[in-house]
């Protein structure tokens, strides 16, 4: 199975996939797409993905896209090690909380939005305060979340998709100077987590593409 990931090294959602094909220990190539210059609106990139968004994974030639569409079929076709429970209740609630990030405060935080509040007239301290605003709604769900159902990392004691979704999260709100300190659980999920090798190699700033200040 050939594998060609193209994705940004500071995009959450492609930050994700790598996290998952690592924990599967699946090797794959990988094709930077520069966000900042626009190369993902290039009429090249939307022969990939009509919504000119990254990630898009190619398999054999075909081409999946959306994260959380790629690290479920991951877990489909590389069952073991797991990214979700077997337990069909303990899969919704983990699916539940990678949720919150995916389709709750990634959303509304991405480039696409940031450069739109740009052209609003949004300065950046007030840019800033946005993405603050719902990185913190999201995690004081999360926070709950991890305390009920966590161990190790975020559900349980093995890294999964919880997990996949939660620290790429955590790296954009240290980014973007949000207060962590009402989230205790949610730091040390991501802290162990970052101690794993399949999260040290997904890291943006291992990326090949990655911009060093």
């Amino acid at each position: 199975m050939k594998l060609v990931l193209h994705g940004a090294w500071r995009s959450s959602a492609a930050y994700r996939v790598r996290i998952g094909l690592n924990l599967k220990g699946l090797a794959y190539a990988t094709a930077p797409v520069s966000l900042v210059e626009n190369q993902h609106q290039s009429p090249a990139f939307a022969t990939l993905n009509p919504q000119k968004l990254v990630p898009a994974l190619v398999v054999d030639g075909q081409v999946l896209t959306q994260s959380l569409a790629i690290l479920e079929w991951l877990d489909e076709v590389r069952p073991e090690p797991a990214l979700l429970p077997a337990d069909p209740l303990a899969r919704a609630h983990a699916r539940a909380m990678a949720q919150v990030v995916a389709c709750d405060i990634h959303p509304v935080n991405n480039l696409r939005i940031l450069r739109a509040l740009t052209g609003l007239g949004v300065d950046e301290p007030g840019r800033e305060a946005w993405i603050q605003r719902w990185i913190t709604d999201g995690f004081q769900a999360l926070e709950a979340m991890v305390i009920e159902h966590g161990g190790q990392y975020a559900f349980g004691d093995t890294p999964g998709l919880v997990d996949c979704c939660l620290v790429p999260q955590v790296y954009n709100a240290e980014r973007f100077k949000t207060d962590l300190s009402p989230f205790p659980a949610l730091r040390a999920v991501a802290a162990r987590a970052l101690e794993h090798p399949a999260f040290v190699a997904a890291h943006p700033n291992q990326q090949p593409d990655a911009i060093h200040a």
